[in-house]
């Protein structure tokens, strides 16, 4: 176990990211799903307490990046917790968490298509959706790094127009101080809820560790590029999640459709609604990009185990990418694009993705000293936060999460069983 595992068979990725690359990776996922897909539904849950259920996402995402990056630079292979819990925990724990991811990962994806999609063309949103997935879909099959340069300019456009959000509510002299303190809306358990849903927006720093293939020294650019991006993003959610809330009030953010547009219309400024409506469907672009790339290098590593079929193993002779894994992503994501509700998704995503981090915190926990562990109590904590954060989302995310888990679990023990026979 102490032991890095070998190099899995099959070709290589190639090493071209750095550690700008990797940042903009990890910001353009978290930005790009957050701000403007998740404030709505977490201020339903949580009402005025909306604050302190983003600072208790960011506490367990920070335990959850801390584990993830001493393992990644540990294991810089594709695939993630996959590879992490494999590793340490054994073969069942290590495929549970690949497979939450990728099923989880994959309703983000179409969360993301239909947040372009609504934002575009309000009405025709599922067309748009898949439209989206198709397009990018072939940016990443022409190569990681064409996906990275597309990843830096939609993070230079979302930041802007975040801040130009954050300005024009600040001087438009409509925001009420008294509107962020605590009030007879904010239950312990709608916090805890809350926290779980917007969790979804903190999840982006996965796609880093899951190219640990395709980074540069990855000993060294994976656990730098995972602290800052997720460091910069809390800044960002931070100062956008205060201004909105005093703006709006608790009351009318949990009834928006477009809280950031409702939010510059409140402070007098409706001149900003399509700036902000064109810079919501550039993030959520840029996060469907990400996370298109991340869940095909998850399905690459579990293909080269055998846990999905072997074809999709292969990486492009040219593109040095695993195509086939990619089309098979893209496919699956505009199908779902045309049929899943957005709320759904994200509830349904949360769940997915707090069991993959508990299994890598679970897996960062076996580190000793000198394989770089981090602080005890990090694992630990981050273990206990997600599952607790897992079980409080609503309950039709909770059960279709559970019995998906479960449902992963069956084929693995059936996989077992025919192989063994």
């Amino acid at each position: 176990m102490n032991t890095p595992a070998a190099p899995a068979s099959g070709p290589e990725l190639s090493r071209r990211l750095g550690v700008s690359d990797a940042v903009l990776i990890g910001l353009g996922s978290m930005i790009g799903a957050g701000i403007f897909a998740a404030l709505t539904p977490a201020a339903d849950a949580a009402g005025s307490g909306l604050l302190l259920s983003l600072a208790l996402a960011a506490a367990v995402a920070y335990c959850n990046a801390t584990s993830s990056a001493r393992l990644a630079a540990r294991y810089p292979r594709s695939g993630g917790a996959y590879v992490y819990g494999r590793e340490r925990l054994g073969d069942f724990w290590g495929y549970l968490a690949g497979w939450a991811f990728v099923v989880g990962k994959t309703a983000s994806c179409a969360a993301m298509a239909l947040t372009v999609g609504s934002y575009v063309w309000p009405g025709q949103e599922h067309a748009v959706a898949v439209s989206a997935v198709v397009v990018l879909t072939a940016v990443n099959y022409a190569g990681v790094q064409k996906s990275a340069w597309l990843t830096r300019a939609v993070v230079a456009i979302v930041l802007a127009v975040l801040a130009a959000v954050v300005t024009v509510c600040l001087t438009g002299g409509t925001a009420d101080s008294a509107r962020l303190h605590l009030g007879t809306d904010t239950t312990f358990s709608g916090v805890l809820q809350a926290a779980g849903l917007l969790f979804f927006a903190f999840a982006g720093y996965a796609r880093i560790a899951t190219l640990g293939e395709e980074v540069r020294d990855p000993a060294r650019t994976i656990p730098r590029a995972i602290p800052i991006a997720l460091g910069l993003t809390l800044v960002v959610y931070a100062a956008v999640a205060v201004i909105v809330l005093a703006v709006l009030g608790p009351v009318r953010l949990a009834d928006a459709t477009a809280p950031l547009a409702d939010a510059v219309r409140a402070a007098g400024a409706p001149a900003m609604a399509p700036v902000v409506r064109v810079g919501s469907a550039v993030a959520a672009l840029g996060s469907l990009l990400a996370l298109i790339l991340g869940v095909s290098r998850t399905i690459l590593a579990m293909a080269r185990d055998r846990h999905f079929p072997h074809a999709l193993a292969a990486v492009h002779p040219r593109f040095q990418i695993p195509h086939r894994a990619e089309l098979v992503v893209g496919t699956l994501v505009a199908v779902l694009a045309a049929t899943v509700d957005l709320r759904g998704a994200i509830g349904f995503s949360s769940f997915g993705v707090l069991a993959y981090y508990a299994v890598a915190n679970a897996a960062a926990f076996t580190l000793t000293r000198a394989e770089g562990r981090p602080p005890r109590a990090v694992p630990i904590v981050g273990t206990l936060g997600c599952v607790a954060l897992a079980f409080a989302l609503p309950p039709a995310s909770v059960t279709s999460g559970a019995g998906v888990l479960a449902l992963g679990a069956a084929i693995y023990g059936i996989h077992k069983v025919t192989h063994r026979n």
